[in-house]
């Protein structure tokens, strides 16, 4: 288990970048270079990353690849397939996208959006993408959604099986799947079956927090690790006893002040339950 973050400050060689990532006190990164890069560079990031002993958690390919607008869908298959390339290349753990909208938002719900039709829409996409890369250590994961395949533990288990290809796994968000009363107070009960079902597939996962409020209908906030209430004692306890060594990766906060209160807040958790960031 390793806690991780983006980087703040310009960098323009693989040791400066390194230099950025201690400074954070992280053991994991997000890939420091974009798919356009040249692969001398890449590859010179990857060999500092392992000196370092930093592991770079995922590359991003976020995009439509279910977009209805023919264009939309073909530039996102593309983006998919050159940053899966590139995690493979620089040595991250996995390339992570979400599933894909029908509607007009990339990230957005849509009617569509989980019905059958879109499973296999979804299936298709995923083995094209990995069938076509042919990754030989990363992985091609799909983010946990609210309003999105895979939307709960068991759609995820059902796309592992559909798709059946060795490099599908998990990326787990379960902030990102915590969408009803019922959950959110029970999301310990949540969290140990997500990594019951989940664990031997997961490759990399995201910090953020959860708060409901009070005004109707039913409102939902992310939130700063620290002020909402995801049980992150029961999620670094499970995190802990993965077999695998699988990053912790914060995200979506505003500055940097957030992001160190973030890091803060859930190494003092881990500190009381004896747990190694």
């Amino acid at each position: 288990m390793r806690l991780g973050g983006p980087v703040f400050g310009k960098y323009d060689s693989p040791e400066a970048w390194v230099n950025y990532v201690k400074a954070a006190g992280y053991r994991a990164a997000y890939c420091p270079v974009g798919p356009e890069t040249d692969s001398k560079t890449i590859r010179a990031y990857g060999e500092s990353a392992r000196k370092a002993d930093i592991v770079i958690a995922e590359t991003g390919a976020w995009s439509n690849p279910l977009s209805p607008d023919g264009k939309t869908r073909k530039e996102a298959l593309e983006k998919c397939r050159k940053n899966l390339a590139l995690a493979d290349e620089i040595g991250a753990l996995c390339c992570v996208n979400i599933a894909g909208s029908r509607g007009e938002k990339w990230d957005g719900p849509d009617k569509d959006d989980l019905s059958t039709e879109t499973f296999g829409m979804i299936v298709d996409s995923v083995r094209e993408t990995i069938d076509a890369v042919k990754p030989k250590r990363a992985f091609y994961t799909l983010e946990t959604m609210p309003w999105m395949y895979p939307d709960s533990v068991d759609s995820y288990l059902e796309l592992i099986k559909a798709i059946d290809r060795k490099a599908f796994a998990v990326h787990l968000d379960p902030v990102n799947i915590i969408c009803s009363p019922q959950r959110y107070f029970k999301n310990a009960e949540l969290l140990r079956e997500c990594f019951k079902k989940l664990g031997p597939y997961i490759k990399s996962c995201h910090a953020k927090d959860i708060i409901l409020r009070d005004n109707l209908t039913v409102h939902l906030d992310e939130t700063r690790p620290g002020t909402g209430r995801l049980d992150y004692v029961t999620y670094l306890q499970e995190l802990s006893r993965l077999k695998q060594d699988v990053p912790l990766m914060l995200e979506h906060l505003p500055n940097e002040e957030e992001y160190r209160l973030s890091a803060e807040h859930i190494r003092s958790v881990a500190k009381k339950e004896g747990l190694e960031l």
